[in-house]
């Protein structure tokens, strides 16, 4: 009885360290992850190794080991650059960099040489990265790409049609009180059942399928669209998904304004009535420490001011009161 007893404690430990190392592993839809294998320079695997991962802006450090087969994972890390130190006796340290992004899982392979250990060996990234972690099909956009791209309007959705096969939908075609917010078609399928994420959080209308909330440009981190393969940590649907971080603040104090300018008298001349149009957007950004590797702040606000004319037609006989608003 106790031998049993001992069989099902067993297996039942052995079950509960598979689901933890399943759980450590794992990318969330807000977050992205570092794993990799460390070798020798004859390729074998170094079983026993002390791995520090360090976030560049914000000084947090995560601190894993390797496993008996060389392996090891990061497990969840806020998107953004990381410095991975990987340390093991009677070899060189190595330092490298890897960028984390939302929902992907970043490749950190480590190959030591055999030396003194008070010497760390730096290896500069390259820019060309191929993910072989994961078998998806996917697009990311961070928050400096985002900036120099002219979206207009400022529709954050507006950056899902960067990527091919996908088109936004205006809300108003899932409902008349969804005019305004948008939704996300992949391939030409009904853009209804996509998953819209905000730093983990959907905002999709489960009844429209269009988002219920805006997000300044300025404020967005990273921006991913995933369409195909999607991975356990997005949620069962047809098509795909849109995943958003926004951003936090880092260790330096930094600060934006911006302001646009739009009006229909420095736009080309279109034949039939004159529509008067207008639109002032405009907004700033400041974040900062408010104790450094610790505590952080972040404050993003924008405003949209638009004025248009709407042209009313009426029908004989009232086409002469025909007008607009």
């Amino acid at each position: 009885m106790q031998s049993s007893h001992t069989i099902r404690s067993f297996w039942l430990s052995s079950a509960f360290l598979v689901v933890c190392s399943l759980a450590h592993t794992q990318t969330t839809i807000s977050t992205g992850s570092i794993q990799g294998t460390v070798t020798d320079s004859l390729g074998a695997v170094i079983p026993v190794t002390r791995i520090t991962i360090t976030n560049y802006a914000t000084g947090g450090v995560t601190r894993v080991n390797g496993s008996s087969t060389g392996t090891y994972a990061s497990g969840a890390l806020l998107p953004g650059k990381y410095t991975v130190c990987v340390e093991a006796d009677k070899f060189q340290p190595l330092e490298f960099a890897v960028l984390v992004e939302v929902g992907v899982t970043a490749p950190g392979n480590a190959q030591l040489r055999i030396g003194p250990e008070t010497r760390v060996v730096d290896v500069r990234a390259s820019d060309i990265r191929v993910n072989t972690e994961q078998a998806m099909v996917q697009g990311n956009l961070n928050a400096g790409e985002i900036k120099q791209l002219p979206i207009n309007g400022r529709k954050f959705m507006d950056l899902a049609q960067l990527e091919p096969g996908v088109q936004i939908q205006d809300g108003g075609n899932f409902d008349p009180s969804k005019v305004g917010f948008m939704g996300v078609s992949f391939g030409g399928r009904w853009g209804g059942t996509t998953h819209i994420n905000v730093d983990g959080v959907d905002v999709t209308d489960e009844m429209s399928g269009s988002t219920v909330t805006e997000v300044p440009l300025s404020g967005i981190e990273e921006f991913q669209v995933s369409q195909s393969s999607l991975d356990l940590s997005n949620e069962l649907n047809a098509e795909g998904a849109v995943n958003v971080i926004t951003q936090s603040g880092t260790n330096q104090l930094h600060s934006e304004i911006f302001g646009t300018f739009r009006d229909s008298s420095a736009a080309a001349v279109l034949p039939g009535p004159k529509a008067p149009f207008q639109r002032e957007q405009f907004g700033g950004k400041l974040g900062g420490p408010v104790l450094k590797n610790r505590v952080f702040f972040v404050v993003d606000a924008e405003r949209t001011k638009q004025d248009l004319f709407a042209s009313v037609p009426l029908p004989d006989p009232f086409s002469a009161l025909s007008g607009g608003l």
